[in-house]
């Protein structure tokens, strides 16, 4: 089995394992898949980005 690179995403400090995401603010900067879904939710209202992102973020607790 591959390890899995670590990596630490520019935007929040997190570090993280997961395949990067790509920043929708310059479509070049690799982000952490948490930040890449708070940067594709932006337009939903609070309460529902807050629900996805717990969501997102149990996730990848699950999957490391």
């Amino acid at each position: 089995m591959m390890e899995k690179e670590a990596r630490t995403c520019p935007k929040c400090g997190r570090t993280y394992t997961a395949p990067p995401a790509l920043s929708r603010l310059d479509n070049k900067t690799l982000i952490c898949p948490l930040c890449g879904t708070a940067e594709s939710i932006g337009f939903l209202p609070k309460e529902t980005q807050e629900e996805i992102l717990a969501a997102a973020e149990a996730a990848e607790k699950d999957h490391m």
